[in-house]
C-alpha cells in the first residue's frame, strides 16, 4: 500500500471513530471537518510541497484549524508562518489483519463493545476497577483504523497495550477487514512494530493558534 492510499484509507477510518464529516477532495489531499472548538477542521497533505503548504497557511485566519502532513517535522517547518504550533510527531503504519486473541494479564479485566462500526476495548484492574488501558478500531470496508490507544502511565509496561491492540485488530478481523491502519506516537510506534505493524510514512501534525504565538 502506497502512503497516499494509506492515508485515504486512514482518513476513512479515523471519521468514522471520531464522528467526523465526510471528507472533502482537493488536488493536494484532504479537508475534513472535526466540529470541535479547538479543532474545526483539518487539512490532510499526504505528500507535501512548499508551495502548497505555504498556500494553506497563507489562507489561515482562525483558531481550531490543524495540518496533518506527512513528511517530517523538520522539513516543513520553514514553510510555516506564526501562530502554528506543533503537535507530538505521528507515524502512519499498516498491519495485515489476523485473529489472535490475546490473554489478559492477571489483576486485569477486559471489557468490549461495538456501536455503529466502532469497536472499543477497555482494560480495568480487577480489584477496584481503575481504568488501565483503552483503544479503538473503526471498521470501513476491508480497512480498519486504530485510534485512540492509551494506556495510564500507571500501568504500563505490563502488555497491556499488547492487549488492545490484538483485540481490536482480532475484532476487526471477525468483521471483515484485511489491512490495519493507524497513526501513531512516537510511544505508540514502538509497540506497534513490535506487534508487525510497518512505517509508510512520519507525519508532521500541527494547528493554528495566533493568539498563543509569542
Amino acid at each position: 500500500m502506497d502512503t497516499r492510499t494509506a492515508v485515504e484509507n486512514w482518513i476513512g477510518g479515523w471519521i468514522i471513530s471520531r464522528g467526523a464529516a465526510d471528507p472533502v477532495a482537493a488536488p493536494w489531499g484532504w479537508t475534513v471537518d472535526v466540529g470541535q472548538p479547538k479543532h474545526v477542521f483539518r487539512h490532510v497533505v499526504p505528500d507535501p510541497d512548499e508551495a502548497t503548504v505555504r498556500k494553506l497557511v497563507a489562507d489561515t485566519r482562525a483558531s481550531g484549524v490543524w495540518l496533518k502532513l506527512f513528511a517530517e517535522d523538520a522539513v516543513v517547518r520553514p514553510w510555516l508562518g506564526p501562530g502554528w504550533h506543533f503537535d507530538e510527531p505521528g507515524f502512519l503504519m499498516t498491519v495485515p489483519l489476523a485473529e489472535a486473541a490475546p490473554a489478559v494479564p492477571a489483576g486485569y479485566r477486559l471489557t468490549t463493545w461495538t456501536r455503529v462500526g466502532v469497536t472499543r476495548a477497555l482494560v480495568r484492574t480487577a480489584d477496584g476497577d481503575h481504568f488501565a488501558a483503552r483503544g479503538q478500531i473503526a471498521v470501513n470496508g476491508a480497512v480498519a483504523v486504530a485510534d485512540q490507544i492509551e494506556t495510564s502511565p500507571a500501568h504500563r509496561r505490563r502488555g497491556l497495550g499488547s492487549v488492545v491492540m490484538r483485540t481490536l485488530q482480532t475484532a476487526a478481523a471477525s468483521a471483515g477487514a484485511r489491512t490495519g491502519v493507524l497513526v501513531g506516537t512516537s510511544d505508540g510506534q514502538a509497540l506497534y512494530t513490535a506487534l508487525g505493524w510497518r512505517t509508510l510514512s512520519p507525519m508532521a501534525s500541527l494547528h493554528h493558534a495566533p493568539e498563543s504565538a509569542a
